[in-house]
């Protein structure tokens, strides 16, 4: 078995029971790691009833994108298919990615194309991936990105490992942009993958302010964390023309600015050659249909 898939959950028992339904279907099946975030809604029981053979790792606390990291130290497979607890992998698209990954050693995540559910219809996403401008490393099999999507990519454990994982302080929304910096800066490789296929159906159970709120401040954090200071500057000045005027931006601010000390000690800038990926993909991503801060 060459990969592991593992669900972060909180409060959505009957959409993550339909998902791991799902997984445990694929060839294999593969071992599937599930960890609860301290769930109020009795997730943890049913999944333990209901799929004995899924490993159940129970948080007493909501540790965001931090419990991924909790379930990797479990994973012993050379590579972890991240799952959330409403999508789910096409069957023959674990095998695919893997087989990407064992072509090419320095490929530290492949993420696939998203279908929206029920319809079948593609994530706006989809579009900017495949047509990512980075310049593409001879070799890679296809289009360089700048960072990937933790619900649809397969990840080299080993390179998971080596840039550290999650940052507990960004929790969710847009925490995958500081990890994939940091594994560019390790001279690791992310690629799209039109033939890797995962399904999204969007769970109804959700907060879109606080999802909001939260990718405004982690947003601002990565680039002081990671960009130089023109770049920082630059970016951080297009966000804040580009965010609407109210409440939840507000408090985006407002938590964005408490962060600072931190920001500034913990800082450490991403080398030129990073950076200037990170330059050319900073005009796309503002103009992206899907990236729109709203809610």
């Amino acid at each position: 078995m060459r990969s592991t898939f593992v669900v972060i959950t909180r409060d959505r028992r009957r959409t993550l029971l339909r998902t791991l339904a799902r997984l445990l279907d694929l060839p294999g099946p593969p071992p599937v790691i599930v960890v609860d975030n301290a769930s109020r809604d009795g997730t943890a029981a049913a999944v333990a009833a209901r799929h004995p053979q899924v490993t159940l790792l129970r948080a007493d606390t909501n540790l965001g994108a931090v419990g991924r990291n909790l379930a990797v130290d479990h994973v012993r497979t050379p590579y972890v298919g991240f799952c959330d607890d409403d999508t789910w992998w096409d069957p023959g698209a674990p095998g695919r990615a893997a087989d990407l990954l064992d072509a090419h050693p320095r490929l530290a995540a492949v993420t696939g194309r998203i279908l929206v559910e029920p319809g079948g219809r593609e994530d706006p996403i989809v579009p900017e991936l495949r047509d990512s401008p980075l310049p593409r490393p001879a070799g890679l099999p296809g289009p360089a990105l700048g960072s990937f999507l933790a619900g649809a990519s397969m990840l080299r454990a080993e390179a998971f490992r080596e840039a550290g994982g999650f940052s507990a302080r960004l929790r969710l929304g847009g925490e995958e942009e500081l990890l994939a910096a940091d594994l560019l800066t390790l001279g690791w490789q992310l690629c799209y993958a039109d033939d890797v296929i995962v399904h999204h159906e969007p769970s109804r159970i959700r907060d879109p302010h606080r999802r909001r709120r939260d990718g405004i401040r982690n947003t601002l954090w990565t680039t002081w964390l990671r960009r130089p200071l023109p770049s920082a500057l630059r970016r951080t000045g297009a966000l804040l023309r580009d965010l609407p005027r109210d409440r939840v931006t507000a408090s985006a601010l407002a938590r964005a600015a408490a962060g600072i000390p931190w920001v500034v000690r913990e800082r450490r800038p991403v080398p030129p050659g990073v950076e200037a990926r990170l330059r050319t993909l900073d005009g796309p991503q503002r103009r992206s249909r899907a990236r729109r801060y709203v809610s």
